[in-house]
């Protein structure tokens, strides 16, 4: 799904937040990001058409130079607070939400990313769609790039047991497996986590991972972020080609969206795809 704004996975994690924060009578939507976050632009454009005010939470100090990001969301209503990133690492925990909680009352806050237990059964709705358009599916394997780890943990807990999950981490270290299977309510053996085409970590890219990016539109005419889609695309292709999948194997890939993050690259780093 990919809505102007509001993409792909950002619609799925977002849409029972948004009717829960309705259900309590809140009026503000609160919640965290960086500089560059698919998740702060997609809760401010989402704030925007369901008529929540929201408020931005953003790591590090203010720039003097919005970036693409910030520029859309503030222009779309989003008040936004800098938070130093020792403080922001505080994010999760109860005393730092406590407070929140007092000096923003009317706000209903929404992790970083937005994985939570609601976010999850939007994202099963991702399986239920397919299986009513595909109602005699075989077995197949699902991709999807991993960053909060929500929309995988969602996937996992709604395949068929005879499907597997498999993500492509965009984040340099073990912890995503731990990341993932946190958010699950029991243990499933359904699911991997491809560790090794990160490119260097989080936001992090090389020459050939652009190449890659540059050579899928131009045979697909499918544009690939270079912080997920891409990196799982990459990966992914790199598996097909070495045979890791056998003849005849179903292979479903989720393309989250997170198309606003190539205007944030290309301030960066210029033009290069």
């Amino acid at each position: 799904m990919l809505h102007k704004y509001v993409q792909g996975n950002k619609w799925r994690k977002l849409k029972y937040n948004l009717l829960e924060a309705k259900c309590l009578g809140k009026k503000q939507l609160l919640t965290f990001g960086g500089a560059f976050s698919n998740h702060i632009y997609s809760t401010a454009a989402a704030g925007r058409m369901f008529g929540f005010e929201t408020i931005g939470v953003i790591r590090g100090d203010k720039l003097d130079e919005l970036s693409p990001t910030l520029d859309f969301a503030q222009a779309a209503g989003m008040h936004l607070v800098y938070l130093d990133r020792s403080t922001y690492r505080q994010r999760k925990e109860a005393e730092f939400l406590a407070h929140i909680a007092a000096e923003y009352p009317d706000a209903y806050v929404i992790p970083e990313g937005g994985s939570n237990a609601l976010a999850l059964k939007g994202v099963a709705e991702i399986i239920a769609e397919v299986d009513e358009q595909m109602p005699d599916r075989l077995p197949m394997t699902w991709c999807v790039g991993v960053g909060s780890g929500g929309t995988m943990a969602g996937l996992i807990r709604a395949v068929k047991s005879t499907d597997r999950v498999m993500g492509f981490s965009s984040l340099k270290g073990d912890f995503v497996d731990e990341m993932v299977a946190d958010f699950l309510d029991k243990e499933y053996a359904n699911w991997q986590i491809w560790k090794d085409g990160h490119f260097g970590g989080f936001a992090k890219w090389k020459p050939e991972l652009i190449d890659f990016i540059n050579y899928f539109y131009a045979s697909t005419e499918i544009p690939l972020d270079p912080i997920y889609n891409g990196k799982l695309w990459h990966r992914l292709n790199d598996l097909i080609l070495d045979g890791h999948f056998l003849k005849g194997s179903r292979i479903m890939v989720i393309h989250t969206g997170g198309l606003q993050g190539i205007d944030g690259f290309r301030y960066r780093f210029g033009a290069l795809f």
